[in-house]
């Protein structure tokens, strides 16, 4: 039988004063992994955040002002799995204390005012819901409205299983407002950290101006295994981390957390938003698409195009615009037509 020593100087730690990193295996003492922005300062590795955190890292002091706080899911498909769909959100409030997966409001870097909105993957996995999907559509709507940059912090393992359908709808509720923040010259920067997949970077987050991912990060549409079952081969090691996107384009940038702040700061002044009075000289000129380009073209080649694509070419006030029959001089006879013209 042991000795028991009643005045041993031995005492047991708190079991939380340590966290283990997952890519060395080192213990790392929390204390210095919050002073280190949860980076391993042995190898690097990007713990993750939650919003309060990432908040503080990335915005002025006191600017940032939440939106949409008091938008909460329902349940609109009566789904139960183990447990009631209910049930897994009232779990998850008390976990993380957020209502919801994404948080959206308004903020500065730098001194420029920016709409950001931030998921945390502690809640349900980041999923996206009608609520968080109507977030983020809320966010980019704001960011055209008032004519600032729009910021996505997105952490997400997808669409959310619990709301069927309707969480798959959110993809193109998120993209839909992008097209409209282009049209106005509005920036949008998107920052991948781990993990970003599924519906999430297959809608927005794969869209911005910018993209902007952490180091290690994983970024893919469906998991490793289920990706290489798909395409019938086997995949190249690691074709799922922001590595590997960035030496193929996908991604713009991998910035270290330390220099993310200073990063958007930059690229918000290289990137400001278009002055109206520019929106508004580049209304009357033809868009950027499939009309735009044949209508181009028929001012190009010649009426004879146009007639054929079925777009009519204005002539500009002298009658001799692009387009148009070479003018005829005043006493020169009507040409004929043939019965194709008429």
């Amino acid at each position: 039988m042991p000795i028991k020593f009643p005045f041993s100087r031995r005492r047991s730690g708190p079991t939380d004063a340590w966290t283990k990193c997952p890519s060395c295996e080192q213990q790392v003492f929390n204390k210095q992994l919050e002073r280190n922005l949860r980076v391993c300062p042995h190898c690097g590795h990007h713990f993750r955040m939650g919003i309060g955190e990432r908040i503080e890292l990335l915005l002025d002091d006191g600017s940032f002002a939440e939106r949409d706080a008091s938008l909460e899911s329902g349940d609109p498909l009566g789904f139960a799995d183990q447990k009631p769909y209910p049930d897994r959100i009232e779990a998850a409030k008390v976990k993380t204390g957020l209502r919801e997966a994404a948080v959206w409001g308004t903020g500065a870097i730098d001194g420029q005012r920016v709409a950001i909105g931030l998921f945390d993957f502690r809640f349900m996995g980041g999923s996206m819901g009608s609520v968080v999907g109507e977030k983020i559509a809320r966010c980019f709507e704001a960011a055209l409205a008032e004519r600032v940059p729009a910021i996505i912090v997105s952490a997400s393992g997808g669409a959310r299983m619990q709301e069927g359908t309707l969480s798959l709808l959110q993809l193109a509720k998120t993209t839909a407002p992008l097209a409209r923040l282009d049209d106005a010259g509005v920036p949008f920067i998107s920052i991948l950290t781990d993990p970003t997949t599924g519906g999430v970077l297959a809608s927005f987050a794969s869209l911005g101006d910018a993209i902007i991912a952490e180091p290690r990060a994983l970024i893919g549409f469906a998991g490793a295994r289920v990706a290489s079952g798909t395409v019938g081969e086997e995949l190249p090691e690691g074709f799922q981390s922001a590595e590997f996107l960035l030496e193929r384009g996908f991604v713009d940038m991998i910035t270290p957390r330390a220099e993310l702040r200073s990063t958007l700061s930059r690229l918000l002044r290289l990137l400001p938003v278009a002055p109206v009075e520019e929106i508004e000289r580049e209304e009357g000129q033809h868009a950027w698409g499939p009309i735009g380009v044949l209508s181009g073209l028929a001012e190009r080649v010649g009426g004879a195009v146009s007639e054929t694509i079925g777009i009519r070419v204005e002539p500009d006030a002298s009658g001799s615009g692009n387009g148009d029959r070479p003018a005829r001089s005043p006493g020169a006879p009507e040409p004929a037509t043939t019965e194709d013209e008429r």
